[in-house]
C-alpha cells in the first residue's frame, strides 16, 4: 500500500509559478513511476507529466511542455511539479499517481495509487 499526499496548490496570477509536491509513504518509492494528472470542473481527468522510477525519463502533455518540470527525489520519497508561466486554463485539481513497476504511461487507469488532489487556480 502507498499513501500519496499532495501539497503546494493555491491561487496565482497568470504568468506566475507554483511548485507542487507529492509525498509518498508505504512501499518502496523507487519502484514506482510517478505522474501528475489534473481535472478541471466538468472535464475528464487528463495527463500532465510522468517520470520513470530512475528519474531520468520524463514525458509531458503538449499543453504543458516547456512550462512544467517533473522531478523526483527517491531518498525523500517525493515527486515535484514545477509549474511556470501559468495560464488560466491550467486551473484544475492536480493529482499525484503511482504506477508500480511501470515505466509510466499517460493512461490514468494504469496507476495503482492516487493522492487526494490539490487545487490550483490561475487568475487572468
Amino acid at each position: 500500500q502507498v499513501q500519496l499526499v499532495e501539497s503546494g496548490g493555491g491561487l496565482v496570477q497568470a504568468g506566475g509559478s507554483l511548485r507542487l509536491s507529492c509525498a509518498a509513504s508505504g512501499r518502496t518509492f523507487s519502484s514506482y513511476a510517478m505522474a501528475w494528472f489534473r481535472q478541471a470542473p466538468g472535464k475528464e481527468r487528463e495527463f500532465v507529466a510522468v517520470i520513470h522510477w530512475n528519474g531520468r525519463n520524463t514525458y509531458y502533455a503538449d499543453s504543458v511542455k516547456g512550462r512544467f518540470t517533473i522531478s523526483r527525489d527517491n531518498g525523500k520519497s517525493t515527486v515535484l511539479l514545477q509549474m511556470n508561466s501559468l495560464k488560466p486554463e491550467d486551473t484544475a485539481v492536480y493529482y499525484c499517481a503511482a504506477e508500480y513497476g511501470g515505466a509510466g504511461t499517460v493512461v490514468a487507469t494504469s496507476y495503482d495509487y492516487w493522492g487526494q488532489g490539490t487545487q490550483v487556480t490561475v487568475s487572468s
